[in-house]
């Protein structure tokens, strides 16, 4: 038997404060059976509300009978025990068992599901109303749209260009004329179409009667072996719709792998290009450095061969005397003195050789214009005079 509310608040009072865990579980438990208990009555509640209650009376009255008798049986041993029995059941009554349980939950899932089976297909079925209306107003919107271009090109746009009323009118008037003439034609396509399509659905309704009549009537289990295979071949297309949707990832992602193998390889031309350019300029670079080193090899022979001619004509040398070097040194050093010495006479010879040539020409001048004046005192020396004197 389920724990009451006023048990577990007889339960509070006398509860001290150490011991509060067990209780907060204790009202857990009472909360999760009194949720259950108002699922499971809920649930009774829409299958009585399921019920006819024409149904309901017999099964009541006899319940009822059968609990009057039972009572009357037990009148001899007294009243109390009468009451007692009555109050048992009246508990038998409303006490079902487990598997009455199972059945009308069986029943409300059973219920349910149908429900939602229903609830299901009239969605559908709206779903279906709604795009058919959807795909209705975008076929009239393009025909609106269509019809509107037409006339601004056809009408509007002449009408624009030239200002007549009379002639604007008479445009409207044809091409509404021609557009009913199109909508004319269009009509009879469709009743020659829809009139087609009756003798075609009179054939096939021939067709359908004459295999009842013969016994190749399609039946209910024919139409739910097609029904399956269809679902089968929907979920085959479903699968080969995956495998090209994980195919065309692929292809993508080989796209792009092979796009970045291209760019890597276009860096690698340009970088083979470079490689082989430095590999010509090396090789050129290489070839000059051995005609340099042959040149060098050449001349480091030439080297080698005068080396050993100055080394054996080092070896050929006789050194002097310290004193005739001495001597020979002081002769050199007396040389150069006298060297010194005429380089200054000629300097000096060639300034008076100067200042004489100036000289002169200023005589020769002054010739030309009167008589030739004596020498003076201060009259410079002649390059043979200092020769003379030194």
């Amino acid at each position: 038997m389920q724990p009451t509310m006023a048990d577990a608040i007889l339960e509070v009072q006398f509860v001290s404060d150490t011991d509060k865990r067990p209780l907060v579980e204790l009202i857990e438990e009472l909360r999760r059976s009194n949720a259950l208990l108002r699922a499971e009555s809920d649930m009774y509640e829409r299958y009585i509300s399921r019920l006819d209650p024409r149904e309901m009376v017999p099964r009541l009255l006899s319940d009822s009978l059968a609990t009057a008798t039972g009572s009357q049986l037990e009148i001899g041993g007294g009243q109390g025990r009468t009451l007692k029995t009555q109050t048992m059941a009246v508990e038998q009554l409303q006490c079902l068992t487990l598997k009455q349980k199972c059945d009308v939950a069986q029943r409300e899932l059973d219920e349910m599901t149908e429900d939602l089976d229903k609830l299901k297909e009239s969605s559908e079925r709206v779903l279906q109303k709604h795009k058919a209306t959807i795909e209705e107003a975008d076929i009239r919107l393009v025909e609106v749209k269509k019809a509107s271009y037409e006339f601004d090109r056809d009408v509007a746009k002449m009408l624009k260009e030239k200002r007549g009323v009379t002639m604007g009118a008479e445009k409207i008037i044809r091409y509404i004329e021609d557009r009913m003439r199109a909508k004319d034609t269009l009509i009879e396509k469709l009743r020659l179409q829809n009139a087609a399509l009756h003798v075609q659905k009179k054939k096939l309704q021939l067709k359908q009667r004459q295999k009842e009549e013969m016994g190749e009537a399609q039946h209910e289990v024919d139409f739910q072996q097609l029904k399956i295979e269809n679902t089968q071949y929907v979920e085959c297309i479903d699968e080969r719709n995956q495998d090209l949707l994980r195919l065309k990832l692929l292809a993508g992602n080989t796209l792009q792998v092979l796009n970045r193998y291209k760019m890597k390889l276009q860096s690698l031309t340009c970088e083979s290009k470079l490689l082989s350019s430095d590999i010509t300029s090396r090789e050129e670079m290489l070839v000059k450095i051995e005609e340099e080193t042959l040149q060098a090899e050449e001349e480091r022979a030439k080297a080698e061969t005068l080396n050993q001619k100055l080394q054996s004509q080092l070896a050929d040398v006789r050194v002097p005397n310290v004193l005739q070097y001495i001597s020979v040194k002081a002769s050199s050093a007396q040389l150069e003195q006298n060297v010194r010495a005429w380089e200054r006479k000629v300097e000096i010879s060639e300034m008076a050789l100067k200042t004489h040539t100036k000289a002169w020409n200023k005589l020769k001048a002054t010739a030309r214009v009167g008589p030739v004046p004596t020498q003076p005192a201060n009259t410079p020396m002649l390059p043979n005079d200092i020769f003379n004197q030194n």
